[in-house]
């Protein structure tokens, strides 16, 4: 079965976000591939956060615009927005004893209406959303009783029971285990392949990003250092320029994607090297 084709599109324009007087990302031109696999890495405090709540509308831009369908973002209707766009941000909050089944049925919200709210959509949704990342047996559990990779697992469920062309995720595989961590992007990536979902994520860890990535976007001090596909990108050049690293890039024998071997950091300062005897 062919894939949809996405409907959707989404772009910076001179973007310019920041946080009281500290300036994060400063005007910043992006173009998101459509129902493509983007994933953003960089430094800490590079603005890899701070660009994903921009283009969520979660933080309003100094400067510039965010562009969904070549329109400004701030300027469409809340519910219209939610329907297309969903967000798990880096640190989610839900209110006190709410149950699994309960969190992820509020993904559902911006596809219900009042007095046409269709109970068997929103409950296949849920179940699809809750099969797809294995919460199933977590359904009656009070999420506060979870360990950290099953409440992360449970908030991926939300964010696909909202099943949105557009999906933004901010480091989503934070408490996970190895295994866990490939399993969900393995579950993305699949979700890309099979309904043109256009993914947009956050990762720390540069071979997994290269591995999943269809575009890799290399971010440093608030702007963008290099995008493009992994293998044209990430280069030992690039890793030194956005993270001050020395290393070594390879192909990875399983995936045929860049993979990082560090060496060392760059810009070592001679008074913090120990002398032993």
């Amino acid at each position: 079965m062919t894939p949809p084709t996405p409907r959707h599109t989404l772009a910076t324009r001179a973007l310019t976000l920041a946080y009281g007087d500290r300036l994060i990302v400063d005007a910043l031109d992006l173009e998101i591939a459509p129902g493509r696999v983007t994933v953003v890495v960089g430094p800490n405090a590079s603005g890899k956060s701070t660009l994903l709540r921009g283009l969520a509308r979660l933080l309003r831009p100094r400067r510039g615009a965010v562009l969904l369908d070549g329109r400004a973002i701030s300027a469409r209707p809340t519910r219209e927005v939610a329907r297309i766009l969903g967000i798990l941000p880096q640190q989610p909050s839900a209110p006190d004893g709410v149950t699994v089944r309960d969190l992820i049925g509020r993904g559902r919200y911006p596809h219900q209406r009042l007095l046409q709210r269709s109970v068997a959509d929103d409950d296949a949704a849920v179940a699809r959303a809750m099969a797809l990342t294995a919460t199933l047996d977590l359904a009656d559990r009070p999420l506060d009783e979870l360990s950290g990779g099953q409440r992360q697992r449970v908030w991926i469920a939300m964010a696909l029971a909202q099943e949105t062309d557009i999906l933004l995720l901010d480091e989503p595989t934070t408490f996970l285990d190895i295994a866990h961590q490939v399993e969900v992007l393995d579950l993305l990536a699949e979700l890309n392949r099979s309904r043109s979902t256009t993914v947009v994520m956050v990762l720390h860890d540069l071979n997994l990003a290269a591995r999943y990535a269809d575009v890799l976007v290399v971010m440093a001090d608030g702007q963008v250092v290099a995008a493009g596909a992994p293998g044209d990108v990430l280069d030992a050049d690039t890793v030194r320029r956005a993270f001050g690293l020395e290393c070594v890039v390879m192909t990875d024998p399983v995936s045929g994607t860049p993979m990082v071997i560090p060496v060392g950091r760059t810009r070592r300062s001679t008074s913090s090297k120990v002398m032993l005897t």
